[in-house]
């Protein structure tokens, strides 16, 4: 993506005043301002929200960003940005129809949207990767959780299941990219032959091949993603910029949410061209570089997801399976509560890792079926 010649100007108003000041020449200036007054105070405050709901995801501190929730704010951030991106697209069907240009930045916007939904299916398969993981670390405080007494067999099932964890984990990095056939998915149960289903799409998004890419899919979705230049925003009345920051809006959420879960190929190296004129620009290019930072960092470098609780499940279990090679038996009373100390610690990650995926889980069905919906309810004339 590079940056356009951009003809707009500062914190939204004045981007969407262009389609005002170029169109109908011929109207009286006060009548002229008067009609237009509503429909371009209803994009404006769409780009108002945008950009508060960035400024508060881009509030978050350096424990807060990329935790399980964060991201759940996050995917929060965008059904709430699509639902008023639908509401403006459904006030706006005369408009749309009238406008070329519009039809097609909305038939762009469509595909885009589409590729996304093998996002959802591919973070789904993350979430269940975690769960599987979840269930080794339950064994390991359950072997190690006994209040009476710890004996040799309760480590060896402990070990084994840390021994288990850790392939799991390494075998998770190692096979981004070859993970296998996705069939767990949200479209699965809908893939009917019903041409107006979600099996119509390009995207078999039920069903992501060996050969997918998180990395390339990314990449997909930003291709040619550029800010409307002024010639734009006259012709569309307007609707060329809530397309293009919807636009930005679900590229930066996709790619965030393949930064923090396991994902088949997972890759961050994707451009974000955003000119700054737009009020949403700041906050979003901050969490784009201190996400990039998370992403450079050694110990992270390498890491299945950068989701602050996968680090802690690598971390503590990195600890737990030093410790328990380490005993000798029988065990000493420093040395028990040592182990006591460290099945809390890693209690406390299961606990809010059990507690968060399963509305994580639901909140990315949510997202997919979103799209799938402001996809099939129409706003394109065209159909893909």
């Amino acid at each position: 993506m590079h940056t356009p010649d951009y003809q707009g100007s500062h914190a939204g108003r004045s981007v969407l005043s262009l389609r005002r000041d170029q169109a109908a020449p011929a109207m009286d200036p006060h009548h002229r301002d008067a009609a237009a007054a509503a429909p371009e105070l209803e994009l404006e405050a769409f780009q108002r929200q945008v950009a508060d709901r960035l400024v508060d995801l881009s509030s978050a501190s350096a424990d807060e960003l990329l935790s399980l929730a964060w991201v759940r704010k996050l995917l929060d951030a965008f059904l709430c940005c699509q639902e008023e991106f639908g509401a403006i697209l459904s006030n706006n069907k005369a408009n749309v129809a009238r406008s070329p240009a519009a039809e097609r930045l909305l038939a762009e916007f469509h595909e885009r949207s589409v590729k996304a939904l093998d996002v959802c299916n591919a973070v789904r398969d993350g979430i269940e990767q975690i769960r599987q993981w979840q269930k080794l670390l339950e064994i390991v405080m359950c072997a190690l959780g006994n209040r009476r007494s710890l004996g040799e067999g309760q480590f060896r099932r402990a070990k084994k299941a840390l021994i288990d964890l850790a392939i799991a984990m390494l075998d998770e990095k190692d096979s981004s990219t070859t993970i296998g056939h996705r069939n767990r998915s949200f479209g699965r149960n809908n893939a009917s032959r019903d041409p107006r289903s979600i099996g119509h799409f390009r995207s078999l998004s039920w069903s992501v091949s060996r050969s997918w890419s998180a990395a390339k899919q990314i990449q997909a979705i930003g291709n040619n993603l550029n800010a409307p230049r002024g010639n734009e925003i006259a012709a569309t009345n307007g609707l060329a910029v809530p397309i293009f920051t919807m636009g930005m809006v679900l590229l930066f959420v996709m790619w965030a949410l393949v930064a923090a879960i396991p994902c088949q190929d997972r890759g961050l190296q994707v451009h974000f061209s955003v000119p700054r004129q737009f009020i949403w620009a700041a906050p979003i290019l901050s969490l784009h570089d201190r996400i990039m930072e998370e992403w450079k960092k050694r110990e992270r470098k390498n890491a299945c997801g950068l989701m602050r609780e996968i680090y802690q499940i690598e971390k503590c279990s990195r600890v737990m399976s030093e410790m328990v090679d380490s005993v000798n038996f029988p065990l000493t009373e420093e040395k028990e509560a040592e182990v006591r100390q460290r099945v809390q610690e890693l209690g406390q990650v299961f606990e809010v890792v059990n507690e968060g995926l399963d509305p994580l889980e639901r909140q990315v069905r949510e997202v997919f079926h979103r799209i799938v919906r402001s996809r099939t309810e129409g706003g394109s004339g065209s159909s893909t």
